[in-house]
């Protein structure tokens, strides 16, 4: 019997008996109150904001923030404070592109995005590259980097190709459905497979329901991370309970995979993270390899950064496809490389992307917590103080972008935005690190729908929230044609 068939019962002869204290234990040490009381700031030493009630402020923020970022620029102008719980921390939001680059160009000894970040604690782990600062990061940054460069990447690319042309051959001509289901059940295969490399059809349905229910989480769960009561009630008990089965799902499989006698040959990112381990240790750097709960941490955050925010592009790309004939024909060619070769057709592709990213932005903003004052926007903020470009407001500034609410793809051809304005990714030392992978993923992933169906948007949507990201309210509904 497999390290993985027994992970059901954490009493085994495995060594899965400790998982469920390393959970707990990551309850505690990672929630967002752990770090203890931060001392009051005086709203006269900040930008101008609402004075809601924290509360109040909060629940605005994460579940109307398509409205309540607007709403602030207009009434407050281009740099504004929120107040968030717990304790009425302040949040200063800038939404001017030099305004964002004195953030993410700010030293990161004093600008921790980690602590920024502390909501997504429980889920992610204190040592997920998004929670971690100083010394830490740039050390788990430096062991995650071999997995994402080029050409890791490129050896990725045939696998996602095969993952998607799989998911495209279950459709039929004619076929209605929600883009966003069918763009979350391609991109959670493929980290699965391409991330966590699990090939195994009973592990992979073990694993499914289990990484859904992580992923598809509302704000009000979020928000029940600082009040760590609310963990034996209700949704937040089954969220609790369903993270103790994925942690002895993921640990069985880390722990197994460090043994695999095929380590050496397997491809996917969390065999090529352990194989920089060993390779760390046979050199004596021991210190350069990662744990067990280290690996867990980093996989779980790849996870939630690179699964549902990819799906969500490529939903409300396939979404403006479908509105926009001119540019659905013009990328079925570049898909099928018709009149094109395959840099050109992919760049086009890629253009696409972006511009859906810009558009429709999945995260809606980018935070640091300042460790000592500083200036930014004008402002001497003091220490404590949270900071960061709202995502919302500026990719909608039309002086950034002109006619902003149109879906425009010839913005990204050919050229980069000029620096701090589109910033789906962040910025800075912090740009997330898969970045390149989510991109190549989603062109992949283009190439493959549009080689065999015309698409046709049925309806209009808008963006909800769900968790931390946004996502369409009706699913992005598509029809598909099957191209002769």
């Amino acid at each position: 019997m497999t390290t993985l068939d027994n992970a059901a019962g954490l009493e085994d002869a495995d060594g899965l008996a400790d998982v469920a204290d390393l959970t707990r234990s990551r309850f505690r040490t990672a929630a967002p109150s752990a770090g203890g009381a931060l001392p009051r700031i005086p709203r006269d030493q900040l930008p101008p904001g609402p004075r809601w009630p924290a509360l109040v402020q909060t629940i605005a923020l994460m579940r109307l923030r398509h409205w309540f970022h607007p709403w602030l620029q207009r009434r407050y102008g281009d740099v504004y404070t929120v107040h968030l719980i717990p304790q009425s921390r302040p949040l200063v939001m800038v939404t001017r592109p030099e305004h964002t680059k004195e953030v993410f160009s700010g030293d990161p000894e004093q600008f921790h995005a980690g602590k920024g970040n502390a909501i997504l604690g429980p889920i992610m782990g204190q040592h997920s590259l998004l929670l971690q600062d100083s010394i830490d990061h740039k050390r788990a940054r430096k062991l995650l980097m071999p997995p994402f460069n080029g050409a890791a990447l490129r050896e990725y690319e045939q696998m996602i190709s095969d993952l998607a042309r799989a998911e495209v051959d279950r459709w039929s001509d004619g076929d209605t459905f929600r883009s966003l289901d069918r763009m979350n059940a391609v991109t959670l295969e493929v980290i699965l497979q391409v991330v966590f490399g699990v090939s195994d059809e009973q592990r992979l349905a073990a694993l499914r329901p289990r990484v859904n229910a992580t992923v598809d989480i509302s704000p009000t769960v979020l928000l029940g991370w600082g009040y760590p009561f609310l963990q034996r009630f209700g949704v937040w008990k089954r969220t609790v309970d369903n993270q103790y089965e994925l942690d002895r799902l993921m640990y069985a499989e880390i722990r197994e995979r460090r043994e695999a006698p095929d380590l050496a040959e397997r491809g996917d990112v969390l065999s090529r993270l352990i194989r920089v381990g060993q390779e760390a240790a046979a050199e004596g750097r021991p210190e350069d390899a990662l744990s067990d709960v280290e690996l867990r941490d980093q996989l779980v955050t790849l996870l939630l950064a690179g699964h549902e925010t990819t799906a969500t592009a490529l939903a409300w790309t396939l979404h403006e496809l479908g509105r926009h004939p001119e540019l659905h024909a013009r990328s079925v060619a570049a898909a099928r490389r018709d009149g094109v070769d395959a840099a050109e057709g992919d760049a086009w592709l890629d253009a696409v992307l972006k511009e859906a990213l810009r558009l429709h932005p999945v995260i809606p903003m980018v935070v640091r917590t300042l460790q000592a004052p500083a200036t930014i926007a004008g402002y001497d903020l003091p220490a404590g103080t949270t900071v960061g470009p709202s995502i919302v407001v500026t990719h909608q500034r039309s002086e950034l972008y002109p006619d902003p609410e149109v879906f425009r793809p010839d913005r990204f051809l050919g050229q980069n935005p000029p620096p701090n304005t589109w910033i789906p990714f962040g910025g800075g030392a912090r740009r997330c690190i898969g970045a390149g992978f989510s991109l190549m993923e989603g062109v992949a992933v283009l190439r493959e729908v549009l080689t065999r169906f015309d698409v046709e948007a049925v309806g209009e949507d808008e963006p909800k929230v769900r968790n931390i990201t946004s996502v369409p309210r009706r699913g992005a509904r598509i029809r598909v044609r099957a191209r002769a």
